[in-house]
């Protein structure tokens, strides 16, 4: 009997240029667990080679914003134009087949989880310090020196709400960051309060034997 039927919702996030995207690759590719990435849903038009349901769902415009009236979304935001959000319905589907649903997304999406879950595991990735952060954003050549500037300020004021997550992994290397995120997600399975109900049902099948 496993104690654990229902997955994880667990919440990756931290600021722009700390490595999310990295470290959520390397989690996959580890062995050891029955992690599935939370596909988000946008109004932006598909680009060349991305697939319904794998990268995006794609929805209209009208479809969304009545979406976001039903409040069907864990968090969503606004970006050049076009939505993008996480599905509430698509995320619980994912949760009741007991996988482990990984988000990847920013710090404000991250807090309107926070809001709208009670039992979502929150992991605020963070950078070795600030000189490290600055230098990822530098070597990615896509940006200029004032985007990258404004990315830094808007980092200044994320890193005080670390303390709103419920773990902080410092993404010094990214092989360590994601054992370290592997580790926590199988502590978090063990907690009591996720384990108790069915390891009383075990107890009672134990005892009339």
């Amino acid at each position: 009997m496993k104690l654990n039927e229902r997955g994880l919702l667990i919440v990756l996030s931290g600021p722009s240029g700390v490595g999310k995207g990295t470290v959520r690759k390397a989690l996959f590719e580890m062995e050891g667990h029955d992690l599935v990435y939370s596909t988000s849903m946008t109004t932006r038009p598909p680009r060349e080679g991305e697939a319904e349901g794998v990268d995006y769902y794609f929805v209209s415009k009208e479809e969304f914003e009545e979406r976001i009236k039903n409040d069907a979304f864990l968090e969503w935001a606004q970006f050049v134009g076009h939505y993008y959000g996480t599905p509430r319905d698509k995320v619980e589907e994912q949760l009741k087949l007991g996988k482990e649903v990984v988000l990847e997304i920013e710090v404000q999406g991250a807090l309107q989880v926070r809001e709208k879950t009670s039992d979502a595991v929150f992991v605020f990735i963070a950078p070795p310090n600030k000189e490290s952060l600055y230098r990822r954003l530098l070597r990615r050549g896509t940006e200029s020196n004032e985007v990258i500037q404004k990315r830094m300020d808007k980092a200044q004021r994320e890193f005080p709400l670390a303390h709103k997550y419920d773990y902080i992994v410092v993404n010094d290397e990214v092989t360590n960051a994601a054992d370290r995120i592997l580790a926590i997600i199988r502590a978090e399975h063990a907690k009591t309060e996720r384990s108790i109900h069915k390891y009383n049902q075990l107890l009672e099948v134990i005892e009339n034997e």
